[in-house]
């Protein structure tokens, strides 16, 4: 009998049937009201434009400088590949067992669909979709957005949105030939384990490129599409096997492949490598948080959606440099957590302003944890109950700087173990033109996605020391011009209230000595930098920090100098690039430019520069920050335990909280300037003493591994260099070095604690 013949027989038998002849006839008029929407009866269907181009959510992804992708963005796991990046087998075994007749119908195989029709009244249930009828239910979503008034209708819904498939499957073959359709199939078809397409299927299953998939992997993903979960080699091992074999069999029967590779196939095993890609599995998790919240304001404005549209977005990152700097704070957060213990010896470290233990500061502080609101939630005020099971010891996985360990402890043990953990952030930048090359928000994403560069406020104590300077220079004032170190009492009305300030140097000790600006820069004593406050205003030194880059809110006080306003590490850092790039502000830039899915570039970011200090201060504070190395008693000569001296030239600032809960270093070269921040999540959790504190000891390390890592690394941008010489004669004398202590380039292993005894400590005094 021909298709023709037994096409009327069906017919024939259904409208002789009277309950399947008013089935009949209900399918003929939804049919046509589908096709217009008559009365709103149905709803509508997607638009010409709508199939031409689809709106999908398609993974957004973040690249380093050197065009590497290094994270996404997404809810759907999906990215596009071309045909050509897709192994045959796949997309050939895929007709063959999905719909044999796939480049013979025009998006319904009315063959099949007549045939399940009769099996149907027969009372035998078969599927019979096309790939166009599939890919228009993965495209639109049809059996979730079916509005209309007959859908709440019992069994038109169903039948509506069956309509709407076949007519869909009837337009996208209009549109697009059999080669795009496969194609836009493949790639968006949902594999499980929130792999959306191919690509993402490839890599989540067996950590391939789609190109790269064995036959045996390709029956696989293929065998999957019939029910992702029963099917899925991961959750039901021998049904994946089986239902593989049944396609390693089509695939054979219609010559996809050749009887030897199918023995061949099927006598493998399933072997996977099995990995649910995660928005935060990748290298740089902080850069990918930091794209995110850089972008967040130009997503609103712009109306892009970094989850779902695609983007591309190209960062700054040097992913060579990265490496280095993450593995600096890795290293030297090992050692320091180390000597932080050793200091309080098993003692809790939460102490107040009298060195006392802060009673009940793990009860107040677990109150703001997950586990303490979820047992709220379920004992309400029952206090002592939940006490009980906060206490109650468990097995839990614990990070430490050593690594994870397994230990028995309860939440309040676990919280308390965090809360000893010392953090960091650091980054690095090159000061002409802004672009950030490393970004290292903290030790561990997994446990704390606080980033201590961008969300953390702290004083920066002495590194705020050369604004101050840079005030004085652009009012007169020359590196070779001098103040004493002397006792000061300053009296001074704020808000109708007389203070009486008299503050401190580091070591509470007055030499009445004589110093050079430079020196007394170089060394950081407090009383000098007092005094060039009040010389030149605190306004105005605050004036010269906004001007360079600092965006926090200055409280405009005679402390002000000895940094005991917070600023974040970004904003600090950044704001030393004036003294480097010849008095221009930089806005620091993570992102160049970002391109659409059609490969246009829709938006990029320039480089600015902006006037913040006149060129012959800037080179002069490029100058009086060398000092802190080549200065006798200098902050930074701590830097010459590292192997990072030879033909090159640096300079930095030392920076420390007054009860050394916050260690800073912000250390520059002619093209990066890189800064530093280490300290405890609580303020109250801190050093008891310089000898362990202090920023030279517990942030100025890292700047020091990162660069001796950087330059040993041949193929790194970042070169040892010299600083440029005077851009033109500088009628300000500042020619005065003392002292210039010998360069020895070879690493040695030495405690920080004990080099240059005579180092003052940095601190701020505040009132």
């Amino acid at each position: 009998m021909s298709f023709v013949e037994k096409t009327k027989s069906i017919l024939l038998y259904i409208w002789k049937k009277k309950r399947y002849r008013y089935s009949l006839i209900t399918i003929l008029f939804l049919y046509l009201t589908i096709q217009h929407n008559f009365l709103w009866l149905v709803g509508n269907l997607p638009s010409v434009s709508e199939l031409k181009d689809p709106d999908l959510p398609v993974a957004s992804e973040i690249y380093a400088a050197d065009g590497k992708m290094i994270g996404k963005f997404f809810r759907e796991n999906r990215s596009s590949v071309a045909l050509k990046d897709i192994n045959p087998v796949f997309y050939k075994g895929l007709v063959a067992t999905e719909d044999v007749r796939f480049y013979e119908h025009d998006g319904i195989d009315w063959k099949a669909n007549l045939s399940i029709l009769w099996y149907m009244i027969k009372g035998d249930k078969r599927g019979g979709s096309t790939l166009s009828q599939q890919l228009a239910k993965n495209l639109f979503k049809m059996r979730k957005v079916n509005k209309g008034l007959l859908t709440y209708v019992p069994g038109v819904r169903t039948a509506n949105v069956k309509m709407k498939e076949w007519i869909v499957a009837k337009r996208l073959e209009e549109n697009y030939t059999k080669d795009e359709i496969l194609l836009l199939y493949m790639n968006t078809v949902d594999f499980g384990s929130n792999a959306f397409g191919i690509n993402s299927a490839a890599k989540t299953y067996f950590n391939k490129k789609p190109k790269q998939l064995s036959v045996d992997e390709c029956a696989i993903l293929i065998g999957m599409l019939k029910a992702t979960t029963t099917y899925n080699p991961v959750l039901h091992p021998d049904k994946s096997l089986e239902r593989r074999n049944v396609v390693l069999s089509l695939m054979k029967k219609h010559k996809v492949i050749t009887e030897k590779e199918h023995k061949k196939a099927i006598a493998k095993p399933i072997n996977l490598d099995y990995h649910v890609e995660n928005t935060e599995d990748c290298e740089v998790p902080y850069v990918r948080a930091a794209v995110a919240r850089e972008l967040s304001e130009w997503c609103s404005e712009n109306g892009y959606d970094i989850y779902s549209d695609g983007l591309k977005i190209y960062t700054t990152i040097d992913l060579r440099m990265q490496k280095h700097a993450q593995e600096a704070v890795s290293e030297h957060m090992k050692s320091l957590q180390k000597k932080f213990d050793q200091q309080w010896d098993g003692k809790n470290p939460w102490v107040d302003s009298k060195k006392e233990e802060i009673p009940g500061f793990i009860e107040n502080a677990i109150k703001q944890t997950d586990a303490y609101r979820g047992l709220k939630k379920r004992w309400e005020d029952n206090e002592d109950t939940i006490l009980y099971f906060l206490r109650k010891p468990h097995w839990c996985e614990i990070y430490t700087h050593e690594g994870y360990k397994k230990e028995m402890m309860s939440s309040m043990d676990s919280l308390a173990h965090y809360k000893k953990l010392l953090r960091c952030g650091f980054f690095t930048l090159d000061p002409n033109t802004g672009y950030i090359k490393t970004w290292v928000g903290g030790w561990n994403y997994k446990i704390t996605k606080y980033d201590h560069i961008v969300q953390s406020k702290r004083q920066p104590g002495s590194t705020f020391k050369p604004f101050v300077y840079a005030t004085a220079f652009e009012q007169g004032n020359g590196p070779c011009d001098t103040r004493v170190d002397k006792y000061i009492r300053h009296e001074y009305d704020e808000n109708g209230v007389h203070h009486v300030w008299t503050p401190n140097n580091a070591n509470r000790v007055f030499t009445n000595n004589t110093l050079t600006l430079r020196q007394g820069m170089a060394t950081s004593i407090n009383s000098i930098a007092v005094q060039l406050t009040l010389e030149c205003g605190p306004e105005n030194v605050a004036q010269t920090a906004k001007n360079c880059g600092i965006q926090s809110n200055l409280e405009v006080v005679p402390s002000i100098g000895l940094g005991s306003n917070d600023v974040n590490l970004l904003e600090l850092t950044s704001s030393y690039a004036p003294f480097i790039n010849g008095g221009y502000r930089v806005k620091p830039i993570l992102i160049t430019h970002i391109v659409n899915q059609k490969g246009e570039e829709i938006a990029r970011f320039v480089p600015t520069k902006e006037r913040a200090i006149t060129e012959e201060t800037a080179w002069l504070m490029s100058y009086m920050l060398r000092g802190t190395v080549e200065e006798n008693g200098g902050t930074s000569t701590a830097l010459f335990q590292y192997p990072i001296f030879g033909n090159n030239q640096l300079g930095g600032k030392t920076g420390t909280s007054n009860n050394y809960s916050d260690g800073w270093y912000v250390g520059v070269t002619t093209n990066l300037i890189g800064g530093t921040w280490v300290g405890a999540e609580d303020r109250c959790i801190h050093f008891k003493n310089s000898a362990t504190g202090e920023g030279m000891k517990t942030a100025l390390p890292v700047f020091g591994l990162f660069l001796s890592k950087v330059y040993a690394d041949k193929q790194c941008s970042i070169k040892p260099c010299l600083f440029p010489k005077e851009p033109f004669p500088i009628d300000k004398p500042h020619n005065c070095r003392v002292y210039v202590p010998k360069t020895d380039t070879t690493l040695v292993e030495v405690d920080t604690s004990a080099v240059i005894e005579t180092v003052v400590i940095d601190t701020i005094a505040v009132p």
